[in-house]
C-alpha cells in the first residue's frame, strides 16, 4: 500500500494583537504634567484677573454710574438716560469739547517739527549728542514743573516770552488772561514738551532705513527733497501712525497743564478741557454720575477716532509716494 503524505499548509491565523499599553503610573510623568498645567493656569489667570479687575469691572461700573444720580459717597439713584439728555443742553460741555479738539491742532505741528529735527539730528553735526539730550529733557521732566515754568514765562508784565518779543518791537499779549491767546499758549507749551519724544522715535526710524535706497535714488538723480518725499516719509509712516494715535488719546485727556496754568478754566472758560470739566463736576460739585456720563461720551469719541485712524492707516498701508 502506498501512503500519501499530507502537504504542509501555511499558517493563516491572524497575528496576535499587541498587548495593551500599561496604564500610566501615578507618579513620574503624569505628576509633571499636572504641575505644568497648574503653572500654565496660574500664568494665564494673572492677565485675565487683571483685565477683569482693572478694565472690565471699572468699565461696567462706570456705565452703570452714568445712569445714576450719585455724589460719589452716598447711595446711587438710578435715573436712566437723564445724564446723557442733560449733556445735550450743557453749553459748558460743548465748549470744553471744542477746546479739547482745538488743542489737537498742535499734533500735526509737533510732528512736522519733530521730523525736521530728526532729519537734522541724523546728520553729522558737531554736538548732535548734546542736542538730542537737550531736546529730550522736557520729556522726562515733571509736567507740573513745566506748567509752572511756562506760566511764569507767559506773564504779561515780566514774562520771558514778551521780553523776547520786545526785542523785535512786538508787544506781546497777556497770554493766559486773553481768551484769544490762552489756547494757543497752551498748544505751544505742549508742542515744546513733546518734541523730544517724537524726535527720538523719528530718528530711530530714519536710521533704520536701508542706505541702499538713498544710494539708488542718488544714482537716478534724485535730490534731497525727492529722497525725503519718496523714501523717508513712506518709511517712517508706521512711526507717524503710532504718534498720531497716542497723541490724540493723550490730547483728549489734557488736564494738568490747564489746572496749573489756568486754575479757573481760563478767561471765559476758554482753556477748560473735557477732563477738566469732568473733574470739576465730580470733585467740586459732587455730581459724580453726571461726570461719569461725560467720561463715557469722551471714551466713545476717542474710540471712534482711533478706529478711523486704524482704518485710514490700513487703507494707506503699502502706499509709496512717487
Amino acid at each position: 500500500m502506498t501512503s500519501t503524505a499530507t502537504p504542509a499548509t501555511a499558517d493563516t491565523r491572524p497575528p496576535a494583537p499587541d498587548p495593551a499599553p500599561a496604564p500610566p503610573r501615578r507618579g513620574g510623568t503624569s505628576r509633571l504634567h499636572r504641575t505644568e498645567k497648574r503653572w500654565a493656569l496660574l500664568f494665564v489667570a494673572a492677565p485675565v484677573l487683571g483685565y477683569l479687575l482693572f478694565i472690565l469691572y471699572p468699565t461696567g461700573f462706570a456705565l452703570y454710574a452714568s445712569l445714576t444720580r450719585w455724589n460719589g459717597l452716598g447711595p446711587m439713584q438710578f435715573i436712566g438716560l437723564d445724564n446723557y439728555v442733560a449733556l445735550l443742553g450743557d453749553e459748558r460741555f460743548r465748549q470744553t469739547l471744542f477746546n479739547t479738539f482745538f488743542y489737537m491742532i498742535g499734533i500735526p505741528i509737533g510732528l512736522a517739527i519733530s521730523l525736521a529735527l530728526a532729519v537734522m539730528m541724523n546728520r553729522k553735526i558737531f554736538g548732535r549728542a548734546a542736542f538730542r539730550a537737550i531736546y529730550y529733557v522736557p520729556v522726562i521732566s515733571s509736567i507740573a514743573a513745566i506748567a509752572i515754568l511756562w506760566q511764569w514765562a507767559y506773564n504779561g508784565d515780566f514774562g520771558l516770552v514778551n521780553q523776547f518779543l520786545a526785542i523785535f518791537g512786538i508787544e506781546g499779549p497777556n497770554w493766559l488772561a486773553d481768551p484769544a491767546w490762552a489756547k494757543p499758549a497752551i498748544i505751544m507749551m505742549a508742542v515744546w514738551k513733546g518734541l523730544g519724544y517724537s524726535m527720538l522715535l523719528y530718528l530711530a526710524a530714519i536710521q533704520s532705513v536701508p542706505r541702499s535706497l538713498y544710494e539708488a535714488a542718488e544714482l537716478d538723480g534724485a535730490g534731497g527733497w525727492q529722497k525725503f518725499r519718496s523714501i523717508t516719509l513712506p518709511m517712517v509712516q508706521p512711526v507717524t501712525f503710532f504718534l498720531i494715535v497716542t497723541q490724540v488719546i493723550g490730547g483728549a485727556m489734557i488736564f494738568i497743564e490747564i489746572q496749573i496754568m489756568t486754575p479757573t478754566g481760563g478767561p471765559e472758560y476758554s482753556t477748560a478741557s473735557v477732563v477738566y470739566h469732568i473733574w470739576l463736576q465730580a470733585f467740586r460739585y459732587q455730581q459724580m454720575g453726571y461726570a461719569t456720563a461725560m467720561s463715557v461720551v469722551l471714551g466713545l469719541l476717542i474710540l471712534v477716532i482711533t478706529l478711523i485712524q486704524f482704518r485710514l492707516n490700513r487703507r494707506n498701508a503699502g502706499f509709496v509716494v512717487d
